[in-house]
């Protein structure tokens, strides 16, 4: 694999040169000097091709005088020039697996999909009522993509709802119950999910809890632990049981740079008893955190590796270090930390960026192994990740807990 940055100095089409595509979305080159076509670029020598439909939000109209013209509805403005262009890609020769980075840290989500038209796909975001859920939702649901917002707190998921609605009224977007520290509540959601959307596009997994005191929930797990990772498993667990995911469907899960820091140590630190239920004097908050991040991304390498031969693929994104959201609250210093590193650290929309890239970039789509993001771009993950061995035995480990659950 080889990853290149972007450069479109060799694109620049000579003097005299015009590029087109065909409805089909074959792009052709015309040479005015010399009245002639051709498939291919006159500098690279590579061909292209774009989308058969046409970007969101653009129509096209064919004038009594035969020529074509182009209307974006929501800029109000109208063009000759096929707004597909813009995103045209060279068509990959067999082997050639070349990823050139077009977006990076500063990135939003909105410019990441900027020309997409998402009609007609359905993607769940679990945390999308506030920080980097609710941007990823908003974008999405911005360029057609009908949304389902899971989070625990109703009248915050609907305010959410309504805040994008009023951006844009033929937003789709609904609300799912969903605590994640609860078995029964994940299961519950699943069930109702199946009624409302069968089949999910994208699955965005975002929620999670940061800094808080040693407590256990319901099922007898320690809290962060089961928030930010046992739950995830079991929710993907279910909707794969379900048949909730199909070919092209795609699943991010939110982890971070933190999962370097994880005191994992050897195989043997992957451990039911020890992981998922520490004891109280065991118990280090922002340990057991990085923990959870670094079981998220072995997980996503899990689900990519067994079903990528179905066409449904994971991701596991990094979208960013101490972004102001709902984690800086958990307690009051690491509020302050938080608001101090604000104007230094990517905002909301940017974090996004990463996480829908992941989801719907199309250079990605061509890539068989697993892909750890951050700001944008494929990136090398920790020791642990890379080591298949620790992905299997977390995975063996997770089942046994969920089967002393009653719950696989």
């Amino acid at each position: 694999m080889q990853y290149t940055p972007e450069s479109d100095s060799e694109d620049e089409l000579p003097p005299g040169w015009e590029e087109r595509a065909t409805l089909a979305g074959e792009v052709y080159y015309v040479d005015h000097v010399q009245s002639r076509t051709q498939w291919t670029h006159p500098r690279t020598g590579k061909s292209k091709a774009v989308s058969d439909k046409l970007p969101f939000g653009w129509e096209r109209q064919i004038l009594e005088d035969n020529k074509v013209v182009y209307i974006d509805h929501q800029n109000k403005r109208t063009t000759f020039t096929d707004p597909r262009l813009a995103f045209a890609q060279e068509i990959q020769e067999s082997g050639d697996q070349q990823f050139r980075q077009k977006h990076d840290a500063s990135t939003t989500a909105l410019q990441v999909l900027h020309g997409l038209d998402m009609t007609g796909k359905v993607a769940l975001v679990t945390g999308g009522s506030s920080g980097i859920g609710f941007e990823t939702a908003r974008a999405l649901a911005l360029h057609g993509c009908q949304v389902i917002i899971a989070a625990r707190n109703e009248k915050k998921a609907q305010d959410a709802i309504q805040r994008i609605v009023k951006e844009r009224a033929s937003a789709k977007l609904s609300f799912l119950h969903l605590d994640l520290s609860s078995f029964d509540s994940v299961l519950q959601f699943t069930k109702r999910l199946k009624i409302v959307h069968p089949v999910a596009d994208y699955v965005v997994l975002n929620a999670g809890v940061f800094g808080l005191p040693y407590k256990l929930t319901d099922d007898g797990l320690e809290y962060i632990m089961q928030v930010n990772y046992v739950s995830n498993f079991y929710l993907v667990r279910l909707l794969f049981k379900n048949q909730m995911l199909k070919p092209g469907s795609c699943i991010t899960m939110i982890t971070s740079e933190s999962h370097r820091f994880a005191p994992v140590t050897s195989l043997d630190s992957i451990d039911g008893l020890a992981s998922f239920n520490p004891l109280p004097s065991q118990f280090v908050s922002v340990d057991q955190y990085n923990i959870s991040k670094l079981f998220m991304l072995l997980f996503a390498q899990c689900i990519h590796t067994e079903y990528e031969k179905y066409g449904i693929q994971c991701r596991a994104v990094h979208p960013g270090n101490l972004i102001w959201s709902q984690l800086a609250k958990s307690w009051w210093l690491y509020t302050i930390i938080f608001f101090l590193v604000r104007p230094f650290t990517k905002s909301a929309e940017q974090a996004a960026g990463s996480v829908v890239f992941s989801l719907c970039s199309p250079d990605l789509k061509q890539l068989k192994e697993f892909v750890y993001i951050n700001n944008c771009f494929p990136s090398r993950p920790s020791d642990h990740v890379e080591d298949t061995r620790y992905a299997a035995k977390l995975w063996q480990a997770t089942n046994k807990l969920l089967e002393s659950k009653n719950r696989l």
